[in-house]
């Protein structure tokens, strides 16, 4: 059974993050209103990634290593911010 973490965003926006087996990612989420990615590494870097499509999101999700998608098709391909 898979633990959906939320993390507050603002006052009225949460983020649900989902644990994922990755030595460098502890947990993906994603808001699809937003666009926003949010990624939190095993050690405690969370970040957030914009304007990225529901498909990037879900082949992220679907991936068989999400850090090594993660390097090769989200980092320097959207915007973000360490937060």
């Amino acid at each position: 059974m898979s633990k959906i973490v939320k993390i507050r965003m603002t006052n009225e926006e949460v983020m649900r993050r989902q644990p994922v087996t990755s030595s460098n990612i502890a947990e993906i989420g994603y808001d699809e209103a937003s666009r926003t990615l949010e990624v939190l590494f095993r050690n405690g870097g969370l970040y957030q990634y914009f304007d990225v499509p529901l498909a990037e999101y879900q082949s992220l999700m679907n991936a068989s290593s999400h850090g090594q998608y993660l390097n090769a098709q989200i980092k320097g391909r959207y915007r973000y911010a360490r937060v």
